[in-house]
């Protein structure tokens, strides 16, 4: 999602406590579309801003970053004007994606002057402006002339000012009430509504407003009553007295592990919804470098994986019309025993046939009924059976062989799937190059000597996840087929239960025993951990096998992954992640 006004409200507040006051003492710009200021207050603070219209971004960072040799021209215009400068006060312009810093600084006379430094977060319209006591632009980071928007100019000498490009009610100084009867006007569905009426409200928190307000985001405007505009009116209240006292508690959502969505306040609406989790953070700062370092390292991993995925894709559609044509052949081998029913028939009465005839009617013995055979006028009874013999024979073979060739196929989407789904799992390079080498041993990829012809190294370069309970057992999920190789085959000690969700590809879950008595809650965990690293992890119920390791064997020959196994216990389990227990090895 992109900052909303509630956000960067929460950020405001932030960098007012650490950076009121503060003197500017190193400005670099490591990006053509970054500033990096060096701030020192009580402590020293790195303030990143990024206009990128991609990634716009404003936070409090840890690191430092290298600036390039040679500082670009808006770099060396604010060390100009803002070397060892002063920050009276950051403000926000009414819930605008805003923040303006208003600094104090020395001219070349020696007089005190004023200067802002507006940081816009707008998405493709992001910018950092640098402009006078009057709102004059003496400079920007990215210049916008008349040619590239007729709603506002951004270049030197231009008057700075906010496009108002829809007439929106304040949260800050409309009542409550008023809001919600100027969302009625609106018209339309209830959670549209409410972020084109009200300023700094996004998508995500006009959700979060209806379900404290116990209201359906897609009702029409139209049906509110009296009741649910006076809760809607309580909504706007506590997210209203939230901003104007500075109560933030900024939360990040996420799905699989993966960020989804972040607010300044928390999100209760999520809580409804299987497979979300929430996670605290103490600052909006920590909250934005952890969603968008998160997901970017998601974004670049599946960019990676792109290849494999389409790999794994062609030789799916491949198998499967393989299988499909397979299947075909074999449903017309099913005539065979008809072909077989002929030929002993006209064997048993072929001499009361009339020789020339083109078809010979007799009772089947098998059912009592009456049959009727067609015959080739040209051959004999005898060569008429003798060649529905030879039919049923052929038919037989092809039969058999076809049998195999389809559980062969069926074994290969199998193992393919599962593949699929370790995919879904990677979350490194290492992950990567165990599933890429699984391909290439497979025959699916060539393998490329990248080593100086080296023969390619077996040994696994990611680890299985790692779960540990509060009684102290641990639980190893595999990653991908090797992992599950590895927990399985070598890892796993006799005694250990092995967990799999029933008939369906997924992870090899090892409950590591230790000789001790395991508690039911802890086999219940195992259970849902193998329901949720499986084809199945979005159903609500999954059937999981499990049973002692020792009676886990894996076949001859088998796929990578591939195990069988005759007794077993069964349990159904709910999907769950556990991330509260996941052990960072």
């Amino acid at each position: 999602m992109a900052l909303d006004g509630i956000t960067v409200a929460c950020l405001v507040h932030e960098w007012q406590q650490a950076l009121v006051g503060g003197r500017i003492t190193k400005i670099s710009q490591p990006e053509p579309d970054e500033l990096l200021l060096t701030i020192k207050n009580y402590d020293t603070y790195r303030l990143h801003l990024s206009a990128s219209a991609s990634l716009p971004l404003a936070c409090i960072v840890p690191d430092n970053r290298p600036a390039p040799l040679t500082a670009p021209a808006f770099c060396m215009l604010l060390r100009k004007h803002l070397n060892s400068a002063r920050i009276l006060a950051v403000e926000q312009p009414d819930l605008e994606r805003i923040i303006r810093l208003k600094i104090e600084h020395l001219d070349e006379m020696g007089d005190v002057c004023v200067k802002y430094l507006i940081i816009e977060l707008m998405g493709k319209h992001s910018n950092i402006i640098f402009c006078d006591s009057d709102d004059r632009i003496i400079d920007s980071i990215k210049r916008v002339s008349q040619m590239v928007s007729s709603v506002r100019e951004v270049l030197p000498g231009r008057a700075w000012f906010i496009p108002k490009t829809a007439d929106k009610h304040s949260l800050l100084w409309d009542d409550p009430a008023a809001l919600s009867l100027a969302v009625r006007a609106c018209g339309g569905d209830l959670r549209r509504a409410i972020y084109s009426t009200v300023t700094g409200i996004s998508p995500v928190l006009a959700n979060e407003l209806l379900h404290r307000a116990s209201l359906d985001t897609v009702t029409d405007v139209a049906e509110l009553d009296a009741a649910s505009l006076s809760r809607l009116s309580d909504s706007f209240g506590w997210l209203h007295r939230t901003v104007s006292d500075g109560i933030f508690s900024p939360v990040c959502v996420e799905k699989d592990g993966i960020p989804a969505e972040f607010a300044a306040v928390p999100l209760t609406v999520y809580s409804d919804f299987p497979g979300y989790t929430t996670r605290s953070f103490d600052s909006m700062s920590e909250l934005l470098l952890f969603y968008y370092e998160t997901k970017e390292a998601a974004t670049r991993i599946r960019q990676k994986s792109a290849e494999l995925r389409r790999t794994v894709q062609t030789a799916t559609e491949r198998v499967a019309k393989k299988l499909d044509l397979q299947e075909k052949q074999f449903s017309d081998t099913e005539k065979k025993d008809r072909y077989r029913i002929y030929g002993e028939l006209l064997t048993t009465y072929g001499y009361s046939a009339v020789s020339g005839s083109e078809s010979f009617t007799c009772t089947n013995y098998y059912d009592d009924t009456e049959i009727t055979i067609p015959l080739d006028s040209a051959l004999s009874v005898m060569d008429n059976a003798k060649r529905y013999y030879e039919r049923y024979s052929k038919l037989k073979r092809t039969g058999e062989a076809l049998s195999a060739h389809i559980a062969e196929s069926r074994g290969e989407l199998a193992h393919l799937e599962s593949v699929r789904d370790s995919l879904e799992y990677a979350k490194d390079e290492a992950d990567l190059a165990d599933i890429r080498r699984e391909l290439t041993d497979c025959g699916y990829l060539r393998f490329h000597r990248a080593d100086g012809g080296k023969k390619a190294s077996r040994k696994l370069t990611s680890r299985p996840y790692h779960y540990r309970t509060s009684d102290g057992f641990d639980i190893y999920v595999g990653k991908n087929n090797y992992q599950n190789d590895e927990l399985t085959q070598h890892f796993a000690a006799g005694n250990d239960w092995w967990f799999h969700a029933k008939g369906i590809p997924g992870s090899h879950v090892i409950l590591h025993s230790v000789g001790a008595e395991v508690p039911d809650a802890v086999f219940e965990l195992a259970g849902s951990l193998a329901a949720y690293y499986s084809k199945n992890r979005n159903s609500q119920k999954v059937e999981v096998d499990y049973l002692p390791k020792k009676n886990v064997k894996k076949p001859a020959g088998a796929k990578p992954g591939f195990v069988v196994y005759y007794t077993n216990y069964s349990l159904v389990a709910t999907p769950a992640e556990h991330a509260e227990l996941l052990v960072s090895d």
